[in-house]
């Protein structure tokens, strides 16, 4: 397809965009509505909170942002004529018929949407089990129901992530994940969504059933996400619920096309709609920061092993041409070509070693330091390397455990008057355990993400000589030093610091 042909796709097309106050949606939204201002309608499925309505979820965290500032310039400083366009929906992904109460709004949305695009989803990798549950795989089964009712819907697009796949090794397809599929290595040879949920929701009530404080139920339940992930194989809450979301829709491709596209790590814009921005502390940005403010002395994981990263503006571009390049296939196909799976990332083909990430913080933030609290800035040392999780355990119990127990004693002498040090001492090292445990699947990443559909799918794409990045998703573009030197180190920053 040319890309022009791409952009026509779009033109009088209605979307459903689900997590639209999210990074990655955002990108999206302000992508589509520069590249085809006559789109149709964009509903955007908003959670209404008690503090603000959808309308100023609306104007203040999306159209409100500076992500949006080329957009306002080239619309002359007023985006109030995309009202009529770009729709708040109230309602949450985790709920029957996607919490979508008005039922005159519901099937007048059933009749006309032509794209979903799923992008809602709880990314934290420590996440309450029943939450994570409710979002990531619940969520999937109820846009499945959804979708099927809509009458005119031509493709379903699902973001996911690449580490669905867990503790990799080697080369990592881009396949499909079959209902009650498991990872190599799990104590449980099926995995039944149904069974999950009913685990969670009992632990719940037997929680409340002892009147359990909020705490120790946050606790409990980020505790059985990580057991029940372990269990069937997988690291984590996060990439385990995420891939029960692949299996519940994956069936989807008997209605209509299914897009399941699997970012890596995804990083601040490249190119559009201008270089860096970012929108809060991704995965490996809050090393950056806590090693820029001078709290991190040390960096766990091995320095060989690879850091996939993509720019957020690139995974948009792909999500931009998959759409368009499924709904130009045959409508006669069958399901298997109806389903498309895409490893977006960088591992491939323009690999990044996470000794090369470290010196790169270190070089910038000695030119660009940090800034305390009197806007002084913050001198950094060398950082340590710990390549192992067993050397990372011997340098906190040489290094911070002795200074913890001298606190303790000097509590105990003191009636308890430093308990409150105590305490903080304890739950910081308590909680920097629990992180490296958490990440060490992806600072010890021995996998390389195969992106053959990836990179076939850019092919197929032909650009002209008028539209130089339009819809560029090829990472061997990005020249790593550059990018994080002057975009994504820079973006922080800005914008995620403010």
């Amino acid at each position: 397809m040319e890309e022009i042909e791409i952009v026509q796709y779009f033109e009088g097309k209605t979307f459903l965009i689900t997590g639209a106050t999210g990074f990655l949606a955002k990108i999206f939204l302000e992508k589509i509505l520069r590249l085809q201002p006559n789109v149709k309608k964009l509903f955007l499925l908003i959670r209404p909170t008690t503090e603000r309505s959808i309308e100023q979820r609306l104007r203040e965290e999306i159209f409100g942002i500076d992500l949006f500032r080329v957009l306002r310039e080239e619309m002359g400083g007023d985006l109030s004529s995309l009202l009529d366009k770009v729709i708040p929906i109230p309602g949450d992904i985790s709920h029957d018929n996607l919490g979508i109460v008005d039922s005159e709004l519901r099937h007048n949305m059933l009749q006309e949407i032509d794209i979903i695009v799923n992008s809602a989803a709880t990314t934290n990798f420590d996440e309450r089990y029943d939450v994570a549950l409710g979002i990531n795989a619940l969520g999937a089964m109820h846009l499945e129901k959804f979708a099927i009712k809509c009458s005119k819907l031509e493709t379903l697009l699902h973001v996911s992530t690449a580490y669905v796949h867990g503790n990799g090794v080697g080369l990592i397809p881009e396949r499909a994940f079959r209902k009650g599929d498991t990872l190599d290595g799990a104590k449980i040879s099926y995995l039944d969504i149904n069974t999950e949920t009913e685990i969670a929701n009992d632990r719940l009530r037997e929680l409340q059933a002892q009147n359990s404080t909020e705490k120790e139920i946050i606790r409990a339940m980020k505790d059985l996400g990580i057991e029940r992930a372990m269990l069937h194989g997988w690291p984590n809450t996060y990439v385990f619920t995420k891939a029960m979301g692949e299996m519940v829709l994956e069936k989807f491709k008997e209605v209509a096309n299914l897009i399941i596209l699997r970012p890596t790590i995804i990083t601040s814009t490249i190119t559009e709609p201008f270089a860096g921005w970012i929108e809060g502390l991704r995965t490996l940005d809050s090393i950056f920061v806590a090693y820029g403010k001078g709290k991190l002395k040390f960096f766990v994981g091995d320095p060989e092993s690879t850091l996939d990263m993509i720019p957020g503006d690139m995974v948009v571009n792909c999500m931009v041409a998959a759409m368009a390049v499924a709904a130009a296939s045959c409508p006669n196909s069958d399901e298997e070509s109806r389903l498309s799976i895409y490893h977006i990332g960088s591992s491939k083909c323009n690999p990044l070693k996470f000794a090369d990430i470290k010196w790169l913080m270190h070089r910038f933030l000695i030119e660009n330091p940090l800034l305390d609290g009197r806007g002084k800035p913050i001198t950094i040392g060398q950082p340590t390397t710990l390549n192992s999780m067993a050397t990372f355990h011997r340098y906190i119990a040489t290094h911070y455990l002795p200074f913890v127990k001298g606190l303790q004693f000097v509590n105990v002498i003191f009636c308890n008057h430093f308990e409150s040090a105590y305490t903080s001492s304890r739950r910081r090292i308590s909680h920097a355990m629990r992180l490296a445990d958490l990440y060490k699947p992806y600072i010890f990443f021995q996998g390389i993400f195969d992106d053959a559909n990836t990179k076939n799918l850019r092919k197929k794409i032909r650009s002209s000589q008028t539209s130089v990045n339009l819809l560029n998703f090829d990472p061997k573009h990005v020249e790593w030093d550059e990018y994080f030197l002057k975009t994504h180190f820079a973006g922080i920053t800005k914008y995620a610091l403010k």
